[in-house]
């Protein structure tokens, strides 16, 4: 007799909503044509971790309703396990739009009393077994419950043997910054892996460098500090320092680089390769999506990013990406 199928490595847990983006990139007060999208920061990432070749699975709760059922089409026709998401039958999905701008794409947010902040602790019980769990700092803003929940994975947790990754994901739209900082501080140090920008770290608890970011959460195996087109810094508990400089890239839009990048780092967690391995997997997978106007971009071939990944130190800033794929080939 066997088994049934192996369960996932990493589960995700957190929001996705329906997008609205108007066509060409005009401001949202004079569009006339808008196009839908789906989006999620801990979905993007379960979907990137599938494409990426691993056991994915993404936990929440969404609306009865068309929204509903288009994001769940839409992250398990990308391969992830969504067999732990709750549909609601009294809650709506969360939608938002974004509104173009000469000085960067503004989001506004429709998801007061969405399914998914009606999130609590129970949603972690489809992470029991695997690897990796993955957070961000969106989920605990949502609501009470969703505080709850990414309090009980990061503090009390309830699953032994997983580590516990968290994506600090300030979002200012969400809450101001004096209520923010001390809880993204303090559920970030206790987190196994943690994802910063250096820009929100700023923003957030005025750290200027990797290095004051790593004083201030001592806690974490490892403390991943992003710094735009600049590079990543990976600062390990005991000590070593890991930076990769990023890819140069045309920018279409930063919104799911973070995500992208949290993913291909994690991807190489899972693999066992080491710290600057893992920061060049994160770079490689947030290229992918600088390049794309929505959240979620179509990756190369694996063994396109094999070779990639792989080339020597000094041939890694000429690094660059095969032409683009059209989503779903």
């Amino acid at each position: 007799m066997t088994g049934g199928p192996p369960g996932p490595e990493a589960v995700t847990v957190g929001e996705t909503m329906v997008v609205f983006s108007p066509d060409g990139s005009v401001p949202l007060d004079r569009a006339e044509r808008m196009t839908v999208h789906v989006g999620g920061a801990e979905s993007n990432v379960a979907m990137y971790l599938a494409a990426l070749g691993h056991r994915a699975a993404w936990a929440s709760r969404v609306g009865n309703d068309p929204f509903g059922r288009m994001v769940l089409r839409h992250v398990a026709d990308a391969g992830v396990d969504v067999t732990g998401v709750t549909v609601d039958p009294d809650a709506p999905t969360g939608v938002y739009v974004k509104d173009p701008a000469p000085d960067g794409t503004r989001v506004h947010y429709y998801r007061a009393g969405s399914a998914a902040s009606r999130l609590d602790p129970a949603s972690l019980a489809g992470a029991a077994g695997a690897r990796l769990l993955h957070l961000s700092g969106i989920t605990p803003v949502l609501s009470g419950s969703c505080r709850a929940l990414v309090e009980a994975a990061l503090v009390a947790r309830p699953l032994a043997g997983v580590t516990v990754s968290f994506d600090v994901n300030y979002r200012p739209r969400l809450w101001p910054v004096e209520r923010a900082a001390p809880v993204l501080r303090h559920l970030a140090d206790h987190a196994d892996v943690v994802f910063v920008g250096l820009d929100e770290a700023w923003s957030l608890w005025r750290t200027p460098d990797p290095a004051a970011v790593r004083r201030l959460l001592p806690g974490p195996s490892v403390v991943v500090v992003k710094d735009g087109a600049v590079g990543a810094t990976a600062l390990a508990r005991e000590g070593r320092v890991s930076f990769v400089p990023a890819l140069r890239v045309p920018v279409v839009e930063p919104v799911g680089a973070g995500d992208a990048f949290a993913a291909g780092y994690l991807s190489a967690l899972l693999r066992d390769l080491g710290p600057v391995a893992a920061l060049r997997w994160g770079h490689l997978v947030a290229a992918h999506a600088l390049r794309v106007p929505g959240d979620h971009a179509p990756l190369s071939p694996r063994a396109d990013l094999d070779d990639l990944a792989g080339v020597p130190a000094d041939r890694w800033p000429t690094v660059r990406l095969p032409d683009p794929r059209p989503e779903g080939t």
